[in-house]
């Protein structure tokens, strides 16, 4: 099921019309709080949610969710500015759309999204990488015997990082393995993966993510 945070009837209607079309369950909210109550009781597979929100606004929605749990939310903006958006994924935006946009792109994204966050394997997988544990079918991470809550696009690239321990891979390459239907910036994979280097780090695993300068960031393990 889509959560639909939009304060706009006429977009709200439209996004829920498209996704219904293909297939999603949907509920909406028009303010703030009505999207956290909704988002409680509910449980959503994903939220799209806009910023510019009456009683409290997206980023405060979000902020929320996020200590909350791990739900894949995308942000629906009506500024261009690269401060909204990179402020949004600071705070744990799996992907974001700026208005206006056409309902067709947002519906791509919630499936990219989606698919990134509930991947299809035939045989389980798991990769280790110093005192790192993944295991690709159950979409989870471990430092030694602690989860890791990731996000589905830092879970992404933390699987990328970790199937090749050592390699130095460019922002380019971590933005078309995390986020391939996205046209974020390259400058978003920075955004995510300090967040990801806090979550390790919280964790204990102190320099495991390193930044390779000119280059982009490798997984290190002695």
């Amino acid at each position: 099921m889509v959560l639909v945070v939009e304060d706009e009837p006429e977009i709200a209607e439209i996004l829920e019309g498209y996704l219904r079309r293909d297939g999603y369950r949907t509920e909406r909210a028009a303010d703030g709080k009505a999207a956290l109550g909704l988002y409680r009781a509910a449980k959503p597979d994903l939220v799209l949610l806009d910023i510019q929100l009456p009683e409290l606004d997206g980023l405060e929605v979000l902020r929320r969710i996020r200590a909350d749990g791990n739900t894949p939310v995308i942000l629906v903006t009506a500024r261009s500015e690269d401060l909204d958006k990179l402020l949004g994924l600071e705070l744990g935006a799996d992907d974001y759309v700026t208005k206006p946009f056409s309902p067709r792109e947002v519906v791509a994204r919630v499936k990219a999204v989606l698919r990134r966050a509930n991947p299809l394997e035939s045989a389980a997988t798991v990769l280790r990488a110093g005192p790192l544990e993944i295991d690709t079918e159950w979409v989870m991470a471990r430092v030694g015997a602690s989860r890791l809550e990731l996000t589905p696009t830092e879970f992404r690239l933390l699987e990328t990082l970790a199937r090749t321990p050592g390699r130095a891979f460019t922002r380019q390459e971590l933005l078309e393995a995390a986020l391939p239907d996205s046209d974020a910036l390259e400058r978003v994979i920075d955004v995510h993966l300090k967040n990801l280097r806090k979550k390790l780090e919280a964790a204990g695993a102190t320099g495991l993510l390193e930044t390779v300068r000119g280059v982009g960031y490798r997984l290190w393990v002695e």
